[in-house]
């Protein structure tokens, strides 16, 4: 768990850039920081691993307060990926997944068993990519790799700066489901930073929505924030979309759903398992404005756009 007490950062200069933030990120969660430029993001997950020195406050990692610990030592126990990920492009990607073991002290036999392992978990087999530098992959490719890195000696916590922020959009929401699959494997605590909404809706357990001056303007889940913004500030930032996210946000399996009522079942179906997103699109392709919900190849029910309506509004 890792909690910030009313933690500030001040410059000599009187810039405030980290205003009194308090909030807890439980263990095994994706908690995602975002928000405008200079809102004081980034510099809150650098506070995590020293890389920024609070001015103020307490940062405790499971009830140790960061300052106690040697920052040689505090720095290797936590994974760190950013946006340019920082590669050694001399070093083949087996040679830079293995740095940090390395520099941990593994013995020489653990370290190929790990970075093997670790190329499989991200999707990069070693016996298809360790030996290639990096200059021979693509940035999603690359992103995989530093990712991988950050995970080399099983650390409990991982900070991710804009980590997806310089990919095609394309390879980006690849990476995001990536991280997504990961996550359900490793259970990291990962603290994400992010200036885009839409990333963070989808990452994120909880969202801490930042504002300029360092100010947390709110700290929920994404359902919670679209449904209840806490300031005229947050609705703006999330835009006029923020019911249609929501939507992506609810199963059809977790809403009551319509019932047949011994009409003809609806031409158009989609699986209980999908959004009221899903839902709705298929509702406005759907010949006759209904769409069948289907579990294990039964039809249990049916949703319009009434439905969707009500359940959204719940």
């Amino acid at each position: 768990m890792i909690v910030f007490d009313h933690v500030a950062k001040r410059y000599n200069d009187g810039t405030v850039a980290v205003h009194d933030l308090s909030l807890r990120i439980e263990d095994g969660e994706i908690v995602v920081l975002v928000g405008p430029s200079g809102c004081g993001k980034t510099t809150s997950l650098k506070m995590i691993n020293r890389l920024v020195e609070p001015s103020s406050g307490t940062i405790t990692i499971d009830g140790k307060d960061t300052r106690s610990y040697d920052v040689d030592v505090l720095r290797r126990s936590i994974g760190y990926v950013i946006q340019q990920v920082g590669l050694f492009p001399h070093l083949t990607v087996a040679e830079n997944v293995a740095t940090v073991p390395r520099l941990a002290g593994w013995s020489r036999q653990r370290i190929p068993e790990r970075v093997d392992e670790l190329l499989d978990l991200v999707g990069l087999p070693a016996a298809q990519y360790g030996r290639r530098l990096p200059a021979e992959l693509s940035g999603g490719e690359r992103q995989r790799v530093g990712v991988a890195r950050a995970l080399g000696v099983d650390p409990p916590v991982l900070l991710m700066d804009e980590p997806f922020g310089a990919i095609d959009p394309i390879a980006r929401d690849r990476l995001q489901d990536e991280l997504l699959r990961l996550q359900r494997v490793v259970r990291k605590t990962i603290v994400f930073v992010t200036h885009d909404i839409e990333e963070a809706i989808k990452l994120g357990d909880r969202v801490a929505l930042m504002q300029l001056g360092g100010v947390l303007a709110q700290y929920a889940t994404p359902a919670e924030l679209l449904a209840h913004p806490a300031s005229e500030f947050v609705s703006n930032f999330l835009g006029e979309g923020r019911l249609v996210r929501r939507l992506g946000l609810i199963r059809l399996g977790d809403v009551p759903l319509a019932r047949l009522d011994g009409s003809a079942p609806p031409q158009l179906r989609i699986s209980v398992d999908a959004s009221l997103r899903d839902a709705l699109d298929a509702v406005l392709r759907s010949p006759d404005g209904r769409v069948g919900i289907e579990r294990g190849g039964e039809v249990v029910g049916m949703v319009d756009v009434e439905s969707i309506r009500r359940a959204a509004a719940q």
